[in-house]
Formats: structure tokens, sequence, C-alpha cells
């Protein structure tokens, strides 16, 4: 985070690559060779919000797993034949029993699934892992699966904070980072890239930008699709969450790159159209979307590129004096009808008391400004993004920004807070690893609101997320459109087990739904978020998903365990007041 040396007592940071095979190089975010630590205004701060000392940052509180992965109390129970058999459709090396790979493939990112890790509380695992290679050979899987009764799950990127692909009922997971992970096919006439669903964020973008030397194209190209998990998340997992990216405000969430998709499922192949707009009844590009594998397994997708043009990127940032003038403005911003910028980011003002640490940008000569014109602690609040696009569009959208943001009286911060923004986009769940080391958890929930209902549930679901004492919630608005934004909230506090964790999680998703927002915007529903499913679509709407599984599934192969609660038993279900009637 900063490269200055703590002046006080600096905490024994790990800063040991974690061993293979251990444990900690399966919980631990990414390259094990990358590190991030608070730098030490950050860190004075975390104290004072946890009431801690010195002497808590000594010694590791948690285990920080370095021993070696051991499932001798949790064995493969699949058949010897069912192995046999799986090999002869993959190849012998591609199929697995063994410890590390099945649990290297069981749990994604939540802190729910972290501590779980840490503590060694194996709940849920396949019993055997396969690394397919082509559509046709998941297709012979699906139907393998489905004939044996064997469960079938899928493993992407890991980067699921909802639960999304864990073996809840043991069966087979299908790992498709290894092999089934390539560009199949380029269209510069049309500007599609066609991929297997296991291809990482990171190697679709370097194929779209060395378009040129790639596929002989006429210049380089972006799917514009940059989540947090970014670097270890797969487009399959994109594609079936209804994911989005942090530029999302200018290129759409997934669902709007999607051109075509292609699906095994139990009663064979699905494929969708692959024209850009059709008035030929109920979509099932749309039907498909969001299925998180529970209607089948999807194998490739065709994607919309965009040009990739960097070079008229126009960074800016803004200090607002409080969130409701913040809001008014963003809101503006978003209905002027000038165009959208790429990132679009407000911070609240927990948030931005936190960021400005964290941006660094209490080393600057912008830090005593602020004080000193007005915008104060703790109210003020931070904006920032960029634009992307044609260089006379670009221009024409930061321009209104601009006068946008100077109407409502802000203060403009310079590039500087994007830039450090930028720098950490993609690494700060490294940080999270470090803090859990000491018991600090941080974790994120996120959902979808109007302009009308944004400050009551801003302040509605803060208050529960608040109600854990010694907790710093912060809150930002991303993902916007001109009727409402994606609140993302974030909470940072001392705890350490799983079982603590899963009852305060709980708490803020019922204030979420309780507040008539979305459960969800872009994290999916996995089998974390599933309870709450039915009660937000409504039962008759919730009613058409389970036709949908049955059409699809009828045995219920296809990831069952509790996901989207399509399996889900009617106790387990939260029915709370949520909206139903838009007036």
């Amino acid at each position: 985070m900063s490269n200055k040396p703590y002046k006080g007592f600096r905490p024994n940071w790990l800063e040991t690559p974690a061993p293979e095979g251990s444990y900690r190089s399966i919980f631990r975010w990414g390259d094990p060779h990358f590190f991030k630590y608070p730098k030490e205004s950050l860190y004075k701060l975390m104290k004072e919000s946890f009431q801690m000392t010195d002497d808590d940052f000594r010694d590791y509180t948690d285990d920080i797993g370095f021993d070696q992965v051991n499932l001798s109390d949790y064995p493969s129970k699949i058949a010897p034949e069912h192995v046999t058999a799986l090999k002869k459709i993959v190849g012998d090396e591609f199929v697995t029993t063994e410890d590390y790979p099945r649990l290297a493939v069981a749990y994604g990112c939540t802190g729910y699934d972290l501590l779980r890790l840490r503590h060694k509380q194996i709940e849920n695992v396949p019993d055997v892992v396969v690394y397919p290679d082509t559509a046709e050979q998941v297709e012979r899987l699906v139907d393998y699966a489905v004939r044996h009764k064997i469960p079938l799950y899928v493993y992407g990127g890991g980067s699921s904070v909802t639960r999304g692909m864990e073996a809840m009922k043991g069966g087979m997971t299908l790992d498709m980072r290894k092999r089934l992970n390539k560009v199949l096919s380029f269209n510069e006439t049309d500007q599609t890239i066609t991929v297997q669903a296991g291809i990482s964020g990171p190697d679709l973008e370097k194929a779209l930008q060395d378009a040129p030397n790639r596929f002989g194209a006429k210049r380089a190209y972006t799917c514009g699709h940059f989540p947090q998990s970014f670097e270890y998340s797969s487009v399959g997992g994109w594609v079936v969450t209804r994911g989005a990216g942090q530029n999302s405000t200018y290129y759409g969430t997934i669902e709007d790159i999607v051109l075509a998709q292609k699906y095994a499922t139990p009663i064979g192949r699905i494929v969708t159209s692959p024209y850009p707009r059709e008035a030929t009844g109920p979509s099932m590009k749309q039907i498909m979307l969001g299925s998180e594998g529970t209607f089948g397994v999807l194998t490739e997708v065709t994607l919309k590129v965009c040009r990739w043009m960097p070079e008229n990127r126009k960074r800016f940032s803004y200090m607002f004096k409080n969130w409701e003038i913040a809001m008014a403005a963003a809101r503006e911003m978003m209905q002027c009808e000038c165009g959208y910028s790429s990132v679009f980011r407000l911070s609240d003002p927990e948030e931005t008391h936190l960021m400005l640490r964290l941006y660094n940008v209490d080393d600057t000569p912008l830090a005593p400004l602020l004080d000193k014109f007005g915008y104060k602690d703790m109210e003020r609040c931070m904006f920032l993004g960029f634009t992307d696009g044609e260089k006379g569009f670009s221009k024409n959208v930061a321009k209104n920004i601009a006068r946008i943001a100077r109407k409502h009286g802000a203060m403009p911060m310079t590039g500087y807070v994007t830039r450090s923004w930028e720098k950490g986009r993609f690494n700060d769940p490294y940080l999270r690893d470090t803090l859990m080391d000491f018991s600090v958890i941080t974790d994120t929930l996120e959902c979808t609101v109007n302009w009308s209902n944004m400050a009551q549930v801003h302040r509605d679901v803060r208050a529960v997320c608040h109600a854990l004492p010694n907790t710093v919630v912060t809150t930002h608005m991303s993902h916007c459109y001109p009727q409402g934004a994606n609140l993302y909230f974030i909470f940072i506090t001392k705890m350490n087990d799983a079982a603590e964790f899963k009852r305060y999680h709980t708490t803020i998703l019922d204030a979420i739904q309780r507040s008539g927002a979305a459960v969800s915007h872009h994290h999916g529903i996995g089998k974390m978020f599933a309870p709450w499913l039915e009660g937000y679509l409504g039962e008759k709407e919730y009613g058409a998903v389970k036709v949908l599984k049955h059409y699809f599934d009828p045995d219920g192969m296809m990831n069952p365990g509790g996901t989207l609660g399509l399996d889900l038993p009617p106790e387990e279900k939260k029915f709370l007041n949520t909206r139903r009637d838009y007036r």
C-alpha cells in the first residue's frame, strides 16, 4: 500500500509465501508472492476503530494455514468404476480423487469460507475432480453424472462470495481453469469473441488487446468487464452469476456484454441465439443467465467487444460536502443525457474517512485543504472515476461531470486520487488475508436501489451493520443507471468464528430484504443468499424458476444443495417484507 516504513510499532505482517499443498495456498487470494498490508496511518485508525492495541498485532491470533491439506477424515466416496469411466472421457491424468485438488475447488471467497478453511471446518468437498477440455467432453460428463445420479458442480475462478460452487452433496466437480480456457474464434466484423467458459479475465483481455497480432485485427479491443476479482475469476463465472465489472456504467454488466451461450444440460445441448436483438418470445439468453449451474454447465460464450482506446481516458475525482448533496449530483450526472463515464464511484462519509488513507490522499497537500474549505471529516464524500470511448465523447462526458460537480459545490481532487484507486483496484483482497491473521475480518454485501429509496436503504442497512460494536461500515455507490444504482456495503470488524460471521451476515441480508432493495446486484445468489430469493421474487414469480429447473434437470443433479434455493427446505427460506408493486 505504501513504501513508507513505519515510524512506530510495525505489526508482524505475514510476508512468507504459502507452502505448496497448504491450506493457506487455498484460502489466500491470488499470487503467493504478493503481499499487501496497511500503511501506518491506516493501521492506527484500525486500532482505534476496533479498540485494539499493538499487543494484539504482535502474534497471529488465527491459524495462518501453513500445514499440509489432509482429508483423511473426508475420503472420496466415488466408486472406482466411475473414476475409470470419467478417465475414458477426459484422459487418465485429468481425473483425481486426491485430497488437495478436492479441497482446492470446495470453497469460494466469502468470509464464511475463509474462516472455515482456516479452522479446518471441512463440511462439503467433491469426491472427484475432473478437468474437461471441450464442450463435447462436458456434455458427456453431464450425461454420465445424470445417468449414474452423481451430483455435479462447476469451479471457474473460485471468487464466489455466495457459496456458489460448494459441493454440498459430494459428487463431481468440473474444474474449468486448467483446460476449458481457450479462445475459439474472433469476429472483427461483428465485434465479437467466442471463448470457453473457463478462460480468465486477464487471458481474455490479453487476447483482445493483442488482437492485431493474435487475429490480424485492425485495432485492439476490450471486453470492458473488470470486476475486482478480475485477475482470478472466469468468464463462465461472470455469466452464470450475472456479474458486473467496475467499468459497467459505460460498458454494461455481463448480461449486456453476452451475445450467445452454449450449455451442456441433462436434456442435451442448449445454444442461445447470437443476434443482438430479437422479438421471438421470452429470451432464452435471459433464462440461462444467472442460472448458476442449476440448469446445466456453461461451456462456451460469445461476447461483444469494444475498441480499446485508453489514450482517451479522462480521470476525475471530487469531494462533496455531504452524502445528500453527493447523491443529488450523481443522479443528475446519470440523468443529464450527456453520456456515462466508465467508472462512477461515490463513497459515503465513513468510507471516505477510510479511503483518504487507503488512496494515500492523507500524504498529499490536498488533505489540509479539505478542512480549510469546509469539507469536514465524517461528512465529506469522495467521488471518483474515469471516462472511456471515442476522444470527443470521453472529453464531453468528463466536462459535464465537472460542470455538475461544480454546481453542487464539489472540490476538484485531481486525477491523483483515481490513479491511486486504479493502482489497488484488483489487489485489495490481499489486504483481507493480512488482517485475518490477527482476527480482523472484512467482507462485502451489495444491493440495487432506485434513486428514490437510496437514502432510506443506505440508512437502514448501515444501522444493522453498525449494531455490532466496534465495526467499521463503509458504503459506496457504483454500477449506476439513470434510475438508480448499486450500493456496496463493506464491514470490517474483529471476528474469527465462522458461526458468528454467518449470524451477523444474515442480519445484514435480512436488512437488505426488509429495505425493499434487490438482494443482489452482481454477486449472484449461490447457496448463501438463497434463503432470501423466493421472498424477494415472490411465490408465483419464483414458481417459474422451479418449473425451468424441473425441465432442464428433472433429477436435480446440477449444483444441488440449495443453489438459488431450488432444493432448500421451506423452513430455511426467508419471507420478509419487501417490494411487490410499483407505483
